[in-house]
C-alpha cells in the first residue's frame, strides 16, 4: 500500500481500504454506504486537503506551480493558486512540512482508514503552571494523587477550573487561576512506609525488624506536603492554528504537549499508564506467557500535528505483567522448580530470583487485620532458619517469632528473606508471607517462550485489529470526557480516511544461471522456484560434528586439513551450521556460539533449532539459504529498475545509503553500554550490499559518540575520523 497521503505517525500501517472511483472528486465519500459519524470526518478531511492545498502553493516556489497543475489536470483535481508571499523568519526550532511537488499518477487510486482520529480545538488560551511538591517525590502515582487531593480540597482557591497534570512538574488549565503563586498543605494517607515505625534489633550482620502494636498505627498516618503552584506561561492556540495552516513555520510543541495531557488525564486515573500507553486487564485478549509473567493488552495514544490538522492517533499494544500471586508461586515458576520447593537454594537461582524480584512491590499477609506494602530491594544470602533476634534478653529465631506472635508456622525455612527499605535499615520479609501486587510491568527481558507466547496473544489480523481500536475509541468515549471539554477538545470518533495507491510491485532480478532472471511479486511475496543466486553454492558443507562448545574449537583447528583433503589448500573453515539444543537454554546457546565463533574465531555461523532441521521444509530451507548466501557476501536479488537507473536520485549519480541506529541493554541492565552501528552501501546502482561499523558506547546514550572524530596532530594537522569518514 503506497504512503499515507497526510504524513501520519507512528501506526502509518492501514487497516482498511475502501475503493475510490477514479473520477471522484477530492474529499468526496466512496460509493458505498457510509456509517453515522463517518461523514462529519469526511466532511474535516475534505476541509484539511483543502487548506493544505492552499499552504502548499503559499510554501511551494513559482517552479513547483506548473508541476502540480499538470499533475492536477491528469486526476482530475482542483489546484487553489495563491499569490505567494514570504512567510515570517524561522528560528532554529522551526519545524515545517515541505511542499509536495505534485501529486502521483502510478498504481491503482482507493482511499484507507488510518488508525488516526481528526480533532478540532476551540481557540482558548491554555496556561502552563509549575507545581512544585516538597518533600519531593519521585513517583508519578504519588504526585498524581497529592494533585487529586488537593483539587478536592480546594476547589474555591481553583476557581472552579479543571487543571490537567503530568505527573512531574507541569499543570495546565483552560483559564487563568486567580493567582500567580500559591502555597497550599496536603494531607494524604502514607500506607507504604517500608522500614519507618520499626523497633530495630541488631545481632551481628544481621538486623531483623520487631514491629508492635503501638507503632504499626503510624503506618497509616497522613503525611503531609507543600504544594506550590507557580504561573509561567500563557499559551495561545492560535499560533499552533496558523503553523497547521503553513503560515508558520515553528511548531509550537507546548501547546501540543498541553493538549495531548488534557486527552491523557482520564485515561491515566482508569488504566495503567506506561509511557505513552495505557493497558488494563479489562482489555481482554491477555494471558498467562509462562514464568509467572503474563501479558495485558492496552493501547498506544498521542496528539500530533499532520498536514491534515491535529490528529490522535490510537494503536493497539501489549506487554508483560507480573502476576498478582503469592512470591512463592512466582519464584517456583520463574526458577522452573515442579513439585515441592527444594531444601534450599542454590546460589545462582538465588540470584536470579533477586535480580527478577528487584523493584516489585509486595504485600504481607501474615496479619489479618492489617495490610502493608513494600518494595523489594534484594534477597538475604542466609536462609530465614538462621535468621535470629535479641527479645528481652533472650535469643529468639525469626520462625520462632512468627509462630508465638502470629501463629503462624512458617513452611520455606530454608529459603532466603525477601529485603525491602535501605542496606543501612533493611526489613526483612519471609517469602511466603508476601503476595505480588498487580499492575506491575514485567521490564526484563523476556525469554524465547515468552516472547512467542506474547506475540501469539498481540498479533491481529487487520482487520481485527481494526476492530480492537474502534473497541478503544468507544471505551474511551472522548466526547463526554470532562478534560476534553475543558479545553474545547472535539475528537471524531470515526477513523481518519486517507487517499492513497496502490504501487505496481518492484520487479525483482535474480542471477542469469537461473530459469526465471526476473521475478514480479503478487501481494509482497514471491518464491524462490526455478531462481538462482548464484552460479555455484557459495560454500560446501564439509563437516557436521555434534558436541559442546569446545568441539566447535576443535572442528575450526581441524578444519585446514578436511578442506586441503577436498583440494582447497591453504583455506580455513568458513561457514559452521550449529544445531542449538531443544528447550529455554536454546537461547543461551546461540549466544555463545555466536561470541566464539563469529568474535574469537572470525568464522561464520547458521544457526537453527532442530524441529526445523528435522521437518526440513522446501520453505525453510530457501530462507536459509538466503540467509547464508548474504552472510558470506553474495547478493540474493536486485531491484530490475536499479540495473536500468530508473530510480529518481538515487541512480542519477553515485549514491551512498546510510543508516545508523543505537540499541540499549534490556531494563534493569544498569551497567551494560549501548551499541551503536552505521551500516553504508556499497554497490552503487544496485545499493544492494551494506557494510557495517559497531562501537560501544556510555549507558543509555542515544547520540553516536564516534559518529565523527577529530584529532589535531602536530604534523598532519587536523584528522578526521570515526564511523563515517
Amino acid at each position: 500500500m503506497g504512503a499515507h497521503r497526510g504524513g501520519l505517525g507512528r501506526g502509518g500501517l492501514e487497516v482498511g481500504a475502501v475503493e475510490r472511483p477514479v473520477g471522484a472528486g477530492r474529499g468526496r465519500p466512496p460509493a458505498t454506504a457510509t456509517v453515522p459519524g463517518q461523514a462529519e470526518v469526511e466532511a474535516l478531511s475534505g476541509e484539511m486537503e483543502r487548506r493544505l492545498a492552499v499552504s502548499e502553493a503559499v510554501q511551494g516556489s513559482s517552479s513547483s506551480a506548473p508541476a502540480a497543475a499538470a499533475t492536477g489536470a491528469q486526476e482530475s483535481q482542483v489546484a487553489v493558486v495563491v499569490p505567494p508571499r514570504n512567510l515570517p523568519p524561522a528560528s532554529s526550532k522551526s519545524t515545517g512540512f515541505h511542499a509536495r511537488p505534485g501529486y502521483g499518477t502510478a498504481g491503482k487510486r482507493c482511499r484507507v482508514r488510518a488508525n488516526h482520529l481528526l480533532v478540532q480545538v476551540a481557540g482558548k488560551e491554555i496556561y502552563h503552571y509549575d507545581v512544585s511538591i516538597s518533600p519531593e517525590s519521585m513517583a508519578r502515582e504519588r504526585n498524581r494523587s497529592i494533585i487529586n487531593e488537593l483539587v478536592r480540597l480546594h476547589k474555591q482557591h481553583l476557581d472552579g477550573r479543571l487543571p490537567v497534570y503530568d505527573g512531574r512538574k507541569g499543570m495546565f488549565t483552560a483559564a487563568p487561576l486567580p493567582f500567580k503563586t500559591k502555597e497550599f498543605i496536603v494531607k494524604v494517607s502514607n500506607t507504604e512506609r517500608g522500614y519507618q515505625g520499626y523497633d530495630v534489633f541488631h545481632i551481628s550482620d544481621v538486623v531483623v525488624i520487631y514491629v508492635s502494636l503501638v507503632l504499626i498505627l503510624l503506618f497509616f498516618r497522613e503525611k503531609e506536603y507543600k504544594v506550590t503552584i507557580k504561573e509561567v506561561a500563557k499559551l495561545n492556540l492560535y499560533n499552533l492554528q496558523q503553523f497547521l495552516a503553513g503560515r508558520q513555520r515553528e511548531l509550537p510543541q507546548d501547546t501540543i504537549q498541553a493538549l495531548d495531557i488534557a486527552l491523557r488525564e482520564t485515561p491515566t486515573a482508569k488504566y495503567t499508564p506506561i509511557s505513552r500507553s495505557f493497558f488494563s486487564k479489562s482489555f481482554g485478549h491477555g494471558g498467562d506467557i509462562g514464568s509467572g509473567v503474563e501479558c495485558w493488552r492496552g493501547y498506544y495514544q498521542s496528539l500530533r500535528p499532520t498536514q491534515m490538522g491535529l490528529s490522535l492517533n490510537i494503536d493497539i499494544s501489549a506487554t508483560a505483567f507480573y502476576k498478582a500471586q503469592p512470591v512463592m508461586d512466582f519464584a517456583l515458576e520463574y526458577l522452573n522448580i515442579r513439585g515441592d520447593a527444594p531444601r534450599r537454594l542454590f546460589d545462582q537461582d538465588r540470584l536470579k530470583l533477586k535480580k527478577a524480584l528487584k523493584g516489585v512491590r509486595v504485600v504481607a499477609t501474615h496479619r489479618p487485620d492489617i495490610s502493608i506494602r513494600y518494595k523489594i530491594t534484594g534477597i538475604t544470602s542466609a536462609p530465614l532458619n538462621e535468621l535470629t533476634f535479641d527479645l528481652d534478653g533472650t535469643r529468639v529465631s525469626v520462625v520462632q517469632y512468627f509462630k508465638r506472635q502470629y501463629d503462624y508456622s512458617l513452611k520455606y525455612v530454608q529459603w532466603p528473606c525477601l529485603q525491602a527499605g535501605s542496606d543501612s535499615r533493611p526489613t526483612y520479609l519471609p517469602m511466603e508471607v508476601c503476595n505480588i501486587l498487580g499492575g506491575q510491568r514485567y521490564s526484563r527481558k523476556l525469554n524465547e517462550r515468552q516472547v512467542t507466547n506474547i506475540l501469539r496473544l498481540a498479533c491481529e489480523r487487520p482487520d481485527k485489529r481494526e476492530g480492537s481500536i474502534v473497541e478503544v475509541i468507544n471505551r474511551n468515549n472522548y466526547g463526554i470526557d470532562d478534560n476534553a471539554k475543558e479545553f474545547g477538545i472535539k475528537v471524531m470518533n470515526q477513523l481518519a480516511l486517507v487517499d492513497a495507491r496502490v504501487l505496481p510491485p518492484p520487479r525483482l532480478k535474480y542471477h542469469q544461471s537461473g530459469r526465471e532472471q526476473i521475478c514480479n511479486p503478487s501481494v509482497g511475496q514471491w518464491n524462490m522456484n526455478n531462481k538462482q543466486v548464484s552460479e555455484t553454492p557459495c560454500v560446501d558443507i564439509v563437516q557436521a560434528r555434534q558436541g559442546n562448545l569446545e568441539a566447535v574449537k576443535n572442528i575450526y583447528r581441524q578444519s585446514a586439513q578436511v578442506l586441503a583433503q577436498q583440494g582447497l589448500e591453504g583455506q580455513n573453515l568458513e561457514l559452521l551450521f550449529v544445531v542449538l539444543p531443544d528447550g529455554p537454554n536454546a537461547s543461551d546457546c546461540y549466544g555463545r556460539v555466536k561470541r566464539l565463533c563469529e568474535i574469537e574465531l572470525g568464522l561464520i555461523t547458521q544457526c537453527c533449532l532442530p524441529k526445523h532441521v528435522q521437518r526440513a521444509g522446501t520453505q525453510y530451507l530457501q530462507n536459509m539459504a538466503l540467509k547464508i548466501n548474504v552472510k558470506v557476501g553474495g547478493r540474493n536479488t536486485v531491484l530490475e529498475n536499479a540495473l536500468l537507473r530508473r530510480i529518481p536520485l538515487l541512480t542519477d549519480k553515485p549514491t551512498i545509503i546510510f543508516g545508523a541506529d543505537v540499541t540499549h541493554p534490556s531494563p534493569g541492565e544498569d551497567v551494560s553500554p549501548s551499541i551503536a552501528a552505521v551500516v553504508a552501501s556499497m554497490d552503487w546502482p544496485e545499493v544492494s550490499k551494506y557494510t557495517c561499523l559497531v562501537s560501544s558506547q556510555g549507558h543509555r546514550e542515544e547520540i553516536i559518540a564516534d559518529l565523527f572524530t577529530e584529532v589535531k596532530d602536530p604534523q598532519k594537522g587536523v584528522i578526521y575520523g570515526g564511523m563515517i569518514r
